[in-house]
């Protein structure tokens, strides 16, 4: 149910409700077991069915799916922070972790990295409290060319997609411009200040990365 809450609250973040298909896809599960855990949730009141549109959480749900974000993002911190691990290897752990872990453990863990604002992939922590900082839903994908930008998180459930932006330096806080975009090809993007050289980023791996206007 918890898995389930997280991806309708990914999905729906740009304010449409999250669709069967979508949710199916998002989660690699068949329609049908959506069907089911849909029904299920509504009848919980944790979600409100949209005829032939979807599905929104309801304030409850949204709650819900908050605390459970919370407690992924504070273990991947507390992974990558005390524990040794890579950016690229916190989230599977943490995804069998967040279902396990306490409140008490959770804001522990909190208290003993200094209240932390955001996680190793620049995803924002939602506080103890349930409030969430507003995330930038741009991707690099999406600039137009010339305009410059900061890196504010990227997507941290593919481990090798992590380690190609680690090596090309496309983390949380670098600058990137876009110098080129062709159908079917790379972009062509330049990687911190300066008239440096281009690196080459398959789309694909550009739709992983969301950046915001530079301050």
């Amino acid at each position: 149910m918890e898995d389930y809450l997280k991806a309708i609250y990914s999905l729906t973040r740009g304010g449409a409700p999250a669709s069967t298909t979508g949710l199916a896809e998002h989660l690699a599960v068949q329609p049908s077991s959506v069907t089911g855990m849909v029904k299920r949730l509504a009848g919980l009141g944790l979600l409100a069915h949209i005829p032939y549109r979807g599905v929104q959480l309801t304030e409850e749900g949204s709650r819900a799916a908050i605390r459970v974000i919370r407690r992924h993002r504070i273990l991947e911190t507390y992974l990558t922070e005390r524990l040794g691990y890579a950016w690229e290897e916190v989230h599977d752990e943490a995804e069998r972790l967040e279902h396990t872990a306490s409140d008490r453990l959770i804001d522990a863990m909190a208290r003993a990295l200094g209240d932390p604002r955001r996680d190793p992939h620049g995803a924002p922590i939602p506080t103890a409290e349930g409030k969430i900082e507003s995330a930038s839903l741009e991707t690099l994908a999406d600039v137009a060319l010339g305009e410059p930008r900061v890196i504010q998180s990227v997507r941290d459930d593919e481990a090798e997609g992590l380690r190609t932006m680690e090596a090309r330096g496309l983390v949380p806080g670098a600058r990137v411009l876009v110098r080129s975009r062709l159908p079917g090809a790379p972009l062509e993007v330049q990687v911190g200040e300066g008239e440096g050289p281009t690196t080459p980023i398959p789309p694909e791996l550009a739709e992983r990365i969301f950046v915001q206007a530079l301050p």
